[in-house]
């Protein structure tokens, strides 16, 4: 696969200017870069959604089918998005043969059932073809796209954020199943913000930055550093984080959960966030540690326990939690976070709206002052106050999520994984925003899988299979994190 000096403008911005890729047959190859880099842009082109300006896309030395020849693409590139493009009503079989379920006559759904599971087999995705696609989890659902784009003839996929939303044990055997495809003679392009995933899965590596290219090199012969200056313009990380002096034992408590449980997902648990405390939550996939988050946000209802904010019971249910003074920004930014269809000031004072003019209306002029008041606090990168929320880059529109959590001065602040699927920069501009709400007397419960979201923190507690195992004070090692999270120091 070759995308030889492709430029594409959207009106008067330029989204790609003379970008070259190649891949070659049988490779794994990285592509990085900030968000706006050009990396969606590049794969919208890939993939023909869109037709670029100057230059080509080619396959196997062949010019790219028109961009109307949607079958002609299908056989040549699939796309494993971050987000997931199986149809959660219908079986993995049918989404497997969808729109291909048979020839002429009527569908046979044993023989296509039959067909589903030989497939499955012969990609070692251990799933049901009977089950419901919306039963699957993430990893799961992720495989069966792989194995439907391999079963329209497709030999080159691009995988979009794979990891965003898995576990460490999942993601091994990701990687795993990519090494074995790799070695059939499957290529692919990986797109991932988290650079220790570059250098265990991917061959090469290709920086973009400000929609142009910066270089394309073998992943051994490149460090960590190098790389993050090529795609900031400069040498930066996360590894210095300042630490903050403790709180002191007469801080009033933010957040005090009493016997918190939830059947299934956590047991009784008794945890206190003081005033201006940020600590980390962090363990496996099904440590239990984002259904703790969801319960004190108000998105989940714990079976035992309470949650206090300032010394006041919450009721469960979001609207209790914001009118306790609790702000969240949640796991899933696109189907929890954002409203797409309305615009960065909409989005980011839902919960201001009673303050932004009299008897609930909404003064226009207001709410654009306190929006744009956001967009400079937080370095939204967007066209203005009323650009729609859907045009933004992944790590703008998370600023976005996070500006609307603190929009009410909340007492306290709850994030999960808030720095997935975002770039370097991004992430500083995010955390920065969280530590100068902790200065301001917020107090923060940060769970999350990203050691450099967990640096942030006054303390991080690990969570094993439902209860929490350690407390890592300031001055841990990855290693201790990575020990206490599989359970070896419980």
């Amino acid at each position: 696969m070759a995308a030889v000096g492709v430029s594409k403008r959207f009106g008067a911005t330029t989204a790609l200017s003379d970008v070259t890729l190649r891949i070659a047959p049988g490779e794994t190859h990285a592509l990085v870069g900030r968000n706006g880099a050009g990396k969606s842009t590049l794969v919208s082109l890939l993939t023909g959604l869109h037709q670029p300006d100057g230059g080509e896309i080619r396959f196997g030395g062949e010019p790219a089918p028109p961009v109307a020849d949607r079958g002609a693409w299908r056989q040549r590139v699939a796309c494993v998005f971050q987000r997931s493009t199986i149809i959660p009503e219908l079986t993995v079989a049918e989404n497997l043969y969808l729109n291909r379920q048979a020839g002429h006559g009527p569908i046979r759904w044993r023989q296509l059932r039959r067909r589903a599971g030989e497939l499955l087999e012969e990609y070692a995705v251990g799933v049901d073809p009977s089950a419901l696609a919306g039963d699957l989890g993430v990893e799961e659902r992720q495989l069966v796209e792989i194995a439907r784009a391999l079963s329209q003839g497709a030999r080159f996929i691009i995988l979009d954020e794979p990891t965003a939303r898995l576990d460490g044990p999942a993601i091994e055997r990701l990687f795993a199943r990519l090494r074995a495809l790799s070695e059939s003679g499957v290529t692919m392009l990986f797109i991932s913000h988290h650079l220790q995933e570059i250098f265990a899965v991917c061959d090469t590596v290709t920086v973009l930055r400000d929609a142009r290219w910066v270089l394309t090199r073998p992943v051994a012969g490149i460090g960590h550093d190098e790389l993050v200056a090529a795609m900031t313009g400069e040498a930066t990380g996360l590894t210095d984080v300042a630490p903050r002096p403790p709180a002191a034992a007469s801080t009033p408590a933010a957040l005090r959960l009493s016997g918190l449980a939830l059947d299934g997902a956590y047991e009784p648990l008794d945890l206190e966030v003081k005033a201006g405390e940020i600590v980390g939550v962090t363990g496996s996939g099904s440590s239990g540690k984002v259904s703790l988050a969801e319960t004190v946000g108000g998105l989940r209802r714990a079976t035992a326990g309470t949650v206090s904010v300032g010394g006041a019971a919450v009721r469960p249910g979001v609207p209790a939690a914001l009118k306790a003074g609790i702000g969240l920004v949640p796991q899933d930014r696109h189907r929890e976070g954002l409203i797409p269809l309305l615009s960065v000031a909409e989005n980011a004072t839902l919960p201001i709206a009673d303050r932004l003019g009299p008897a609930g209306a909404i003064v226009p002029a207001r709410r654009r002052a306190v929006v744009e008041g956001f967009i400079r606090r937080y370095d939204i990168r967007a066209e203005g106050p009323d650009a729609p929320v859907s045009s933004l880059s992944g790590g703008n529109a998370q600023k976005v999520v996070l500006a609307r959590a603190l929009s009410s001065d909340p007492e306290v602040l709850v994030l999960i994984n808030p720095t997935a699927g975002v770039d370097v920069r991004s992430k500083e501009s995010l955390l920065g925003a969280v530590r100068a709400a902790a200065e301001a007397g917020t107090g923060v419960l940060m769970v999350s899988d990203e050691l450099d979201d967990l640096r942030y923190c006054d303390r991080v507690l690990v969570m094993v299979h439902g209860r929490v195992t350690a407390e890592l004070q300031p001055g841990w090692s990855d290693t201790d994190v990575v020990a206490a999270v599989e359970g070896v120091r419980a």
